[in-house]
């Protein structure tokens, strides 16, 4: 039995599918000489395909941001394709293929290990960050290799994949393989990994030290994401017990999908708006489907994260225009780029910053790049047409940043007004409160706002000073930290006595128990994955106002994490006993 940080709930028993840190490698043993001209031949296509992709990055970049911003671009195809010679990356793993005989996946592993540990021995800083552009260019093509030879599994079973962590290029792998759960050693509760596998419904436990070592392909595991706790090669009757639970689990959350049709009220007939967290069209068909009131979260930058390059206004404006149409009662808020820390471009911001996270991302990066984010802000109100469509600026720290980015939609709507392109006149204009200067000068904020929501996943980690991605600090990135609620508090009263409206968008909107204290504090928007807006529209017919008045109250008087986690589970078992079970431990 290991333990780790139970960031996705539920309760999954399958075999084993370990995932390299870049690749995911084919059938092991020595391949005879037929297979390993093949793979050769599949290497080659795989090289010249990413060079092509490549090509066209160096292309728009120059048209669109400068020649400087495609520099990169420029090394990395060199890595791959170099006129009069073959790149020394190509011959290392031709070679590797060859006198190993494997396969063009663990080759290209290969030459990356060699090429890790060659770099480790150097001491010249900026020589070893290249080891960077090496991993880029090997993700690059390992991506069509994926793409010519998909994972798969036996008789399409269910698998838990095992990683030290997923990265955003291997999300493919959930088109292709049946996933059950999800364990990796790296990653916290409100890393994007973490939020990818709540969205899907997939039970995953992070932080688990060294479990890459401890398991292999095949090996038969219990995952559950509500204890934190993961079992490799279980007895018969442990194996017995957690097929039980599992089996409940699904049945508990499939009996709850049904409230889909019924409204979002608490016991004592109050309204609650129930939104949803998307990353794109499928995300909001999901919403939809599960009775969410709308999307208060449209996450912008996976269309550039998984784009090979930069999308122009047109292929934005046709990504926003498709989500809008989708999503419940085409009601959207449209976050900018939220760029930086644990999302990031090559061609945007500095991935070797000592502190990402606190560091150059988000509208930071506008003055650098204001044509990226003035075509962003031009197709946003384009596609505002098409919907009850608002517009979030993600990361203010300041009032003068706020009134910086008014002027900047001001410029976009003349910039269309001019060229007579039809755009929507008056989108609500809104900010994420996720850094604590914003939330200790909320007031001054909500003079020149029209709505705020609150970014809880950020503002834990600011206010905590710990980085929710590490597992070593994760812990300290609690929900349930007597300080995370008197701020939030403070804000939800701000914005209850200025009449603004006022959404909790992080992953605590998520949380059942978080739900009860929240909405006696006067909260009465939550947005939040998908997959949560059953079991917490279930909550909310199970509450009354008075309940939940008395549960902030008894909240913001606790002093400890223990303390408040405590009192909010026995709460919940004691309102909505069912509920508590689709609920994580910590």
């Amino acid at each position: 039995m290991l333990r780790g940080v139970p960031v996705s709930p539920g309760v999954a028993v399958a075999r084993a599918r370990r995932i390299d840190e870049v690749v995911v490698p084919r059938a092991a043993g020595p391949l005879d000489s037929h297979a390993l001209a093949a793979e050769a031949v599949r290497f080659e296509q795989a090289c010249a395909a990413a060079a092509d992709e490549l090509d066209a990055i160096v292309e728009r970049l120059n048209r669109e941001l400068g020649a400087d911003k495609a520099d990169i671009f420029r090394a990395h195809r060199q890595l791959i394709r170099d006129a009069g010679r073959e790149p020394a990356l190509v011959q290392k793993v031709k070679s590797i293929i060859f006198q190993k005989k494997v396969d063009a996946s663990t080759a290209l592993q290969r030459a990356l290990d060699e090429y890790a540990a060659l770099f480790a021995q150097i001491s010249d800083a900026y020589i070893r960050d290249r080891l960077t552009d090496i991993k880029d260019v090997v993700q690059r093509v390992q991506a069509h290799l994926t793409l010519a030879e998909r994972p798969t599994t036996e008789n399409g079973e269910p698998v838990v994949l095992v990683a030290r962590e997923i990265l955003p290029s291997q999300a493919v792998m959930f088109e292709f393989l049946p996933v059950a759960g999800i364990v990796t050693e790296a990653g916290g509760a409100t890393g994007h990994a973490a939020i990818l596998a709540r969205s899907l419904g997939i039970p995953a436990v992070f932080g688990v030290s060294k479990v890459v070592e401890q398991v292999h392909t095949g090996d038969l595991v219990v995952v559950d994401g509500r204890e934190g706790v993961v079992i490799i090669e279980p007895g018969s009757e442990v194996e017995a017990a957690y097929r039980k639970l599992q089996r409940e689990y699904v049945v508990l959350r499939d009996r709850l999908i049904e409230n889909a049709d019924q409204p979002a009220i608490t016991a004592d007939r109050v309204r609650v708006e129930l939104l949803a967290n998307v990353n794109g069209t499928p995300d909001a068909l999901t919403a939809a489907r599960v009775g969410a009131d709308g999307v208060g979260l449209y996450r912008t930058e996976y269309l550039f994260l998984t784009h090979p390059s930069v999308p122009d206004e047109e292929e934005q404006f046709t990504a926003y225009r498709a989500v809008i149409e989708a999503s419940p009662h085409k009601a959207v808020t449209i976050r900018t780029l939220d760029l930086g820390g644990d999302k990031y471009l090559p061609f945007v911001g500095e991935q070797s910053e000592a502190n990402p996270f606190m560091g150059w991302r988000s509208i930071r990066l506008r003055s650098a790049y204001p044509e990226l984010f003035q075509t962003q802000l031009r197709a946003i109100l384009r596609a505002g047409r098409f919907g009850k469509v608002s517009v979030m600026f993600p990361m203010v720290s300041t009032l003068e940043e706020v009134r910086q980015l008014r002027q900047a939609v001001s410029e976009a709507k003349l910039k269309l007004q001019r060229a007579g392109t039809p755009h929507g006149e008056e989108l609500p204009f809104g900010v994420m409160i996720e850094v604590p200067s914003a939330a200790l000068c909320i007031d001054s904020l909500l003079d020149e706002v029209d709505f705020v929501s609150i970014g809880s996943n950020d503002l834990i980690q600011y206010v905590m000073a710990a980085d929710r991605d590490n597992p070593k600090v994760a812990h300290l990135c609690e929900p349930f930290s007597p300080a995370i609620f008197c701020l939030l508090q403070r804000v939800i009263s701000a914005c209850v006595r200025r009449d603004k409206p006022v959404t909790l968008c992080g992953e605590m909107a998520a949380r059942p128990r978080c739900f009860a204290p929240l909405f006696g504090m006067g909260l009465r928007r939550f947005s939040m994955s998908p997959a949560f807006v059953p079991s917490i529209k279930e909550v909310a017919h199970c509450l009354t106002l008075p309940d939940a008045e008395s549960m902030a109250r008894q909240v913001l008087t606790l002093r400890t994490v223990d303390e408040i986690r405590s009192f909010l589970s026995q709460s919940l078992k004691r309102v909505c006993p069912n509920v508590a079970f689709l609920d994580t431990s910590q």
